[in-house]
């Protein structure tokens, strides 16, 4: 199969419909990462996004929607927490686990469960490809499983190409992590998978319980995606450390002769360490989070076999980053 990369545009939308319909996966831009995206009321299609992926069936899939409305329609209970989150922070990088509706998407989209993901994307473009297709549309990250995930056109192509037949390009994704998902079907809601909205940013609207780290196998039902133990993982081992141990792991792996990346917020170790390849991120916890999978797609096409990442800060602003790079790290 050629996997074609087209610009967005009326007529590349139109294509992508045509065959969003037909059943085929077409990847599509978001406000958070490139998508997989694949209609969710067949099971053929669905499974399609599995066998591109590699991805393991126990783990659901996000449906989105272009309205409140349309999320309304795959649910028994839009509950209060629902309503409240919806109104204020759809459309927007927040997915919402509720109450699956029978019927009306299939079981492989959920990956047998009783309850759906779903959201209402902030992506101008994304809408435009669901109000093409009339239909809702299941679209996990548009890359291999467990791999880094794509928040530009060619790292699609660097992980699916020949496996899928289209790839549409609307530029770089703004937010650059996935979104933040929150089980509304519990009083209190519950944080399964910290994301692009933080949770102060939930915690404006609903009564959000403390967090705790979600590690599934790949053996069982997933609550949400991106809750297995190793996961957003680049091809080079990650390793995270301190701040106090940074120097030392930087020498130690240094003297093994290996190539080295290094992931760091500080900008003075630019000229530090020459000997590696560095990645210079901000230290604002957003602005980290947007260019992470950019950096370690840079650090991998640069050929690094090792990336060392200064751990972030402990604090709930970091806790997206912090999710990520503990997956990405761990060792399986």
């Amino acid at each position: 199969m050629r996997t074609e990369v087209l610009p967005f545009s009326d007529e590349s939308v139109a294509l992508a419909a045509e065959l969003l319909r037909a059943g085929q996966v077409v990847a599509v831009p978001t406000e958070t990462v490139y998508g997989l995206a694949a209609r969710a009321d067949d099971a053929a299609a669905v499974l399609r996004i599995f066998e591109a992926k590699g991805r393991p069936s126990t783990n659901p899939l996000i449906v989105h929607v272009a309205s409140v409305d349309a999320a309304r329609e795959l649910t028994d209970d839009f509950t209060p927490d629902a309503e409240r989150l919806a109104s204020r922070l759809w459309p927007g990088p927040l997915t919402l686990v509720l109450k699956r509706r029978a019927g009306v998407v299939a079981d492989q989209t959920v990956a047998g469960g009783q309850t759906i993901a779903v959201r209402v994307p902030g992506s101008t473009v994304t809408r435009i490809v669901l109000q093409a297709t009339g239909l809702p549309l299941a679209a996990p990250s548009a890359n291999r499983s467990m791999s880094v995930s794509p928040t530009t056109a060619e790292h699609v192509l660097k992980s699916l190409d020949g496996r899928i037949p289209l790839v549409l390009d609307a530029g770089p994704c703004v937010w650059g992590i996935e979104s933040t998902i929150v089980d509304v079907t519990r009083n209190p809601a519950v944080l399964l998978r910290p994301g692009a909205l933080s949770l102060k940013a939930l915690r404006r609207f609903v009564d959000v319980a403390d967090p705790e780290t979600l590690v599934v196998s790949p053996d069982e039902r997933a609550p949400a995606p991106g809750t297995f133990a190793k996961h957003y993982s680049p091809r080079a081992k990650l390793i995270l450390v301190s701040s106090m141990a940074f120097q030392a792991e930087v020498d130690r792996r240094r003297a093994l002769g290996l190539s080295l990346g290094i992931l760091s917020s500080s900008p003075d170790d630019q000229p530090r360490f020459s000997h590696a390849t560095v990645e210079i991120l901000p230290p604002e916890p957003e602005a980290f989070a947007s260019g992470l999978y950019a950096a370690l797609h840079r650090l991998d096409d640069a050929g690094c076999q090792e990336i060392i990442v200064v751990e972030p800060p402990r604090t709930s602003a970091w806790l997206a980053v912090w999710d990520r790079l503990s997956r990405a790290a761990a060792s399986e």
